[in-house]
């Protein structure tokens, strides 16, 4: 038997309600530079009450094949993987922009 969402009082295989919170977050990937020139791809705009960060940047990390780590409400991946996090963040259904 399906559940109810508590937001929108819908069941769970009808509710828009996470979908919705994902497209109304604007998410920037960027890369910055490191100690001793090491580049790292940064993901931050989270909404972190919606979103769980730590989930998110364990898969973010499995796609990417590299380490990282979530600071301050934002993801830190180590190397540069603008173009692959973009990808699965759309395919995730997030508003990702990089700059």
């Amino acid at each position: 038997m399906a559940g109810v969402c508590p937001t929108c009082g819908l069941p769970e295989e009808l509710c828009m309600c996470e979908q919705i919170a994902r497209e109304q977050q604007s998410i920037v990937v960027y890369t910055d530079s490191r100690r001793y020139g090491k580049v790292v791809t940064v993901v931050e705009g989270f909404n972190s009450s919606d979103i769980d960060i730590e989930a998110l940047a364990k898969k973010l990390k499995m796609k990417c094949a590299s380490g990282g780590t979530v600071k301050d409400s934002r993801i830190e991946l180590q190397g540069d993987h603008k173009r692959r996090v973009k990808e699965t963040l759309d395919e995730m259904g997030f508003n990702a922009t990089v700059r």
